[in-house]
């Protein structure tokens, strides 16, 4: 008969983790109510998803909007949902493809004209998607970093030669990734143009701050919405792991409580993330609006990442090399 003292210890029941509190509910404003009242704040991107939602944080704050993007219906629709926002002042849209500098011109004169000069830039708008680097053809590279690197620049140029011509002072926000520093296989266009806009922060706080300019960068992690595109919610939804109840108290993680396309969305990717959950995309406006704020005027040259500590994240024993062609299920290269 086996000596019940030589069993070995029976493991406590793994309890869930409980991962990062919810953020405040929507509704809530990070700063006193107000803030932007009397501001005009520009937002490229701005009819659909992070973009929209930045801006509707602004518009609580009671900024006036102008809302940039190049789908009419899309921002038609955005300036109807934002003006109804409480505390919202106006809100006006500007079709305007960023990578034409005589357009971008255009939209800031008729934003001038309709409710006073952009006193706050968010360089929201990019172009992307997943492939790998051998497959990108001339013109997808173009694309890609015309939009996301030389569309920023031809908007911020905009924005700081006029506030500069009138000595006035103006803040800047552009939305960047992780990439930027780690690299991003699988996206070696939109990670080499996200590099040159966080460096465009670092070069322009420095050239613009004795004008009273101040950009700064805001990186966001997984922000599951709606206008997420298709090939990034098949590229999420490939790297999502099992949510069963069983898989996940094994691991003493919490649950997919939610769609990938939710507002607040919970589900599947909770467990790839520190945090054990994803982010509300309003969590990402309410760190927009505080750079751009009063109150982060001492603040310029930095890129604030809002991603739950996920870009920093390491294992302990590297995960098996799966080649990035794989991982988008994709052959041979054939030339």
């Amino acid at each position: 008969m086996e000596n019940p003292s030589r069993q070995p210890p029976r493991q406590p029941r793994q309890q869930p983790l409980p991962g990062l509190p919810a953020p405040p509910p929507p509704g809530a404003a990070a700063l006193p109510p107000g803030t932007y009242a009397g501001q005009v704040v520009l937002v490229t991107g701005g009819g659909t998803g992070l973009g929209k939602a930045i801006a509707a944080e602004f518009a609580r704050l009671g900024a006036d909007l102008v809302i940039a993007g190049r789908r009419a219906g899309k921002l038609k629709a955005a300036q109807e949902e934002l003006a109804a926002v409480p505390g919202a002042g106006r809100v006006t849209a500007a079709v305007c493809n960023i990578r034409d500098p005589e357009r971008i011109a255009e939209v800031f004169d008729a934003a001038e004209a309709a409710l006073g000069p952009p006193d706050v830039l968010v360089n929201n708008a990019a172009a992307n998607f997943p492939s790998p680097a051998e497959d990108l053809s001339p013109g997808a590279w173009r694309a890609v970093v015309d939009i996301t690197l030389t569309g920023t620049w031809f908007m911020t140029r905009e924005f700081g030669r006029r506030h500069l011509a009138a000595s006035t002072p103006g803040s800047i926000v552009n939305i960047g990734a992780s990439y930027a520093w780690t690299g991003g296989p699988g996206f070696a266009h939109s990670a080499a143009a996200k590099a040159g806009v966080k460096n465009l922060v670092e070069t322009l706080a420095v050239e613009w701050g004795p004008y009273g300019i101040r950009i700064n960068g805001l990186v966001p992690g997984l922000f599951p919405h709606a206008d997420m595109t298709e090939d990034i919610r098949a590229g999420l939804d490939r790297a999502a792991p099992d949510t069963g109840a069983s898989a996940q108290e094994a691991r003493g993680v919490r649950g997919g409580r939610g769609a990938l396309d939710a507002p607040d969305a919970q589900g599947a990717q909770d467990a790839r993330q520190p945090a054990l959950r994803v982010g509300a995309p309003r969590e990402l406006g309410w760190a927009a609006t505080f750079l751009a704020s009063p109150y982060a005027r001492y603040i310029t040259g930095h890129t604030l990442v809002v991603d739950g500590a996920n870009w920093q994240r390491r294992s302990l024993v590297n995960p098996e090399v799966v080649p990035v062609r794989s991982q988008l299920g994709r052959g041979p290269f054939t030339p």
